[in-house]
C-alpha cells in the first residue's frame, strides 16, 4: 500500500499529542477529560497510532476515539489489522517474551473488532503534518521510512536526521517506543510524547501525553502526566483472560521486560521523569 499523508494546514491554539491507546479505554477517557478540560477541539488532539494494542477494550476503544473526532496516523498495529495479518507486526525478536504475548492480545483483538472499526483503519494516513509556530511539524509512528523502528532518546541521532530529511519537517512527533522524551538539536525538535494506554516504566501508574503552544511566536512543548482507573483496565484485562503480566505493569508501573530497550533505556527502569 502507497504511503498517505494528510496535511491538516496552519493550527493555532494548544494541540494535544499522545500515543500508544493500546485499546486501554479508561486511559482515553481521562484524556479526553482533560482536553475537554483545557478546551481543546478534537481537531488539535493528535495521535501517532497503536490505539489498539495490548488491553481489554479494543472495540469500545477505537468506537469512542472515532465518536471523539480526535485525528490519528496509522500504527504497525492497525497496519496489520486492516490487513488481516497473522501477527502485530511490532518487530519483536521471535521467541521473546513480548512475542509470545503478542500472540495472545492481537487474536484477542482481531475478534473483538467491528467490520467498522476496520473499515475506519483503512482510512487512516501514514503520516499527518501541519504548520505550527512557523514550524512544520510531521507524526510518524516509528519512523519516517519504518512504522516499526524503534526510536528512543539514546537511539543515534543520526537515526532521527532521517525522519526530518525524509519528512521536510522541523518537527518529528513521534511513538512507537512507549517512553515519552523530546530532544532538539538545532533548529530540529524530535518530541515522543509517549503512551497512554501502558505505563513509562517508572514504578508509577501514570502515563504520558504533550502538549504544543506558542509563546512569543515560538513553539513550546509540555509533557504531561495522565492519571486513569488503571485498576478497572487491569480487572478487565484479567477478566478477558489477557498477559497478566502486562495487566499486572498498569498495577505496578513497571515493564515485565525489557527486551526492546536499548541499555540507557534499561537503567531509567524504576526511576521517575522529570520533564523540563
Amino acid at each position: 500500500m502507497d504511503k498517505t499523508t494528510i496535511n491538516i494546514g496552519t493550527l493555532k491554539g494548544r494541540v494535544l499529542l499522545f500515543g500508544g491507546v493500546y485499546s486501554n479505554l479508561q486511559a482515553l477517557e481521562a484524556l479526553m477529560q482533560v482536553a475537554d478540560e483545557l478546551q481543546i477541539p478534537p481537531t488539535h488532539c493528535l495521535c501517532t497510532g497503536d490505539i489498539v494494542g495490548y488491553c481489554a477494550q479494543p472495540e469500545e476503544t477505537v468506537q469512542a476515539f472515532i465518536h471523539w473526532g480526535a485525528k490519528s496516523i496509522i500504527g504497525n498495529v492497525e497496519e496489520q489489522l486492516r490487513s488481516g495479518a497473522l501477527d502485530c507486526g511490532c518487530d519483536f525478536r521471535a521467541g521473546s517474551r513480548c512475542d509470545g504475548f503478542s500472540k495472545q492480545w492481537y487474536p484477542y483483538a482481531q475478534a473483538q473488532l467491528s467490520e467498522a472499526s476496520i473499515k475506519w483503519m483503512k482510512g487512516l494516513p501514514d503520516f499527518i503534518c501541519f504548520e505550527y509556530a512557523d514550524k512544520q511539524v510531521t507524526l510518524v509512528h516509528g519512523s519516517y521510512d519504518y512504522i516499526s523502528e524503534f526510536v528512543f532518546a539514546s537511539s543515534d541521532w543520526a537515526v532521527k536526521q532521517a525522519s526530518f530529511e525524509s519528512s521536510g519537517s522541523e518537527v518529528i512527533v513521534a511513538g512507537h517506543c512507549g517512553l515519552p522524551f523530546a530532544q532538539k538539536k538545532e533548529d530540529l525538535l524530535w518530541l515522543n510524547p509517549g503512551v497512554i494506554g501502558m505505563p513509562a516504566n517508572e514504578g508509577l501508574t501514570s502515563v504520558w501525553y504533550a502538549l504544543l503552544d506558542e509563546i512569543n511566536g515560538s513553539l513550546s512543548y509540555q509533557l504531561h502526566r495522565l492519571s486513569y482507573d488503571h485498576i478497572t483496565a487491569n480487572r478487565l484485562m484479567q477478566e478477558g483472560g489477557l498477559p497478566s503480566a502486562y495487566a499486572t505493569t498498569l498495577l505496578t508501573g513497571l515493564w515485565d521486560n525489557m527486551e526492546i530497550l536499548p541499555e540507557v533505556e534499561r537503567t531509567r527502569r524504576g526511576k521517575q521523569y522529570v520533564m523540563e
